[in-house]
């Protein structure tokens, strides 16, 4: 096994940026999202062999892709004025997209199909977003939205606030973390990381994660698994700067593969919380 200087040396090297992903474009801008009613991926594409050692093996739990399905499951009973969706209620036009109150007759609105969790959460389609402003998004509707609110209405309404109350929740937590939001990103442009891959470019990947493991397994001071945790961290902000750069030129198979890195390096990352718990 390696000392952990010797595996910090190799995160340090694996963290210089590769000369053709990291040739920022200051005019780039991201690409326009159009997504489908569903925002779900049919087939996709194999690994990209062009990216740096990425292994897909799974080291830890499985992380779950986020499909956004619309959750109504009775009829919208909106109808429509030149292209405008109108309240079921009071069949009055709906002033915005999307609207979560109507304006006249103030009844919560079912959501809107194909509406993404950027749109919803009133964010930038950026994986630099704002989370500051999420959280603050977030707090603000669920204080309007929350089922407790809706006690005494109409059951449509309880519906209904159920359902944005959860979609809201789904977009938060889905949006606040970088991996989920660069998975969902991915998902968007119809796109997923895949699992598993006996490719031999990989191997020192492979072998760079045991090594941070058993580097893990072995510490015997909070120190030493601080140093880990500190170590992972550095690599996760330069693997949050290369998503981004990647993004921003419309670098898709590139980010895949960072975000792929990206999911090791996040669960070495709870790893350590764990092992900084047990010193406790």
């Amino acid at each position: 096994m390696l000392s952990f200087n010797s595996w910090r040396t190799v995160c340090s090297f694996r963290a210089l940026p590769h000369p053709n992903w990291l040739m920022t474009n200051q005019q780039s801008v991201y690409k326009t999202v159009t997504c489908s009613a569903h925002c779900t991926s049919a087939s996709f594409p194999k690994k990209d062999s062009r990216h740096r050692n990425t292994n897909f093996k799974a080291l830890g739990k499985e992380r779950k892709l986020i499909y956004y399905t619309n959750p109504v499951s009775t009829p919208r009973n909106y109808c429509r004025d030149q292209g405008k969706l109108n309240c079921w209620n009071c069949k009055q036009p709906l002033d915005k997209t999307p609207a979560f109150f109507c304006m006249s007759c103030k009844v919560v609105q079912p959501p809107e199909e194909g509406t993404s969790y950027f749109k919803i959460m009133d964010c930038d389609y950026t994986f630099t977003l704002d989370t500051q402003k999420l959280q603050r998004r977030y707090v603000q509707l669920q204080r309007s939205l929350h089922p407790d609110n809706f006690s005494q209405k109409s059951v449509k309404e309880q519906e209904f606030s159920e359902i944005q109350s959860a979609l809201v929740n789904k977009a938060y937590k889905t949006l606040l973390k970088p991996l989920s939001r660069g998975l969902y990103m991915l998902e968007l442009e119809g796109m997923r990381i895949e699992e598993g891959t006996d490719s031999a470019a990989e191997s020192k990947f492979l072998m760079e994660l045991m090594e941070i493991n058993e580097a893990l397994d072995e510490a015997q001071t909070p120190e030493e698994a601080n140093k880990i945790g500190q170590a992972t961290k550095e690599t996760l902000a330069d693997l949050t700067k290369e998503i981004d750069t990647a993004l921003l030129k419309g670098e898709l198979q590139t980010a895949k593969a960072l975000l792929a890195q990206m999911k090791y390096y996040a669960n070495i990352e709870e790893k350590v919380k764990e092992k900084l718990s047990e010193f406790m």
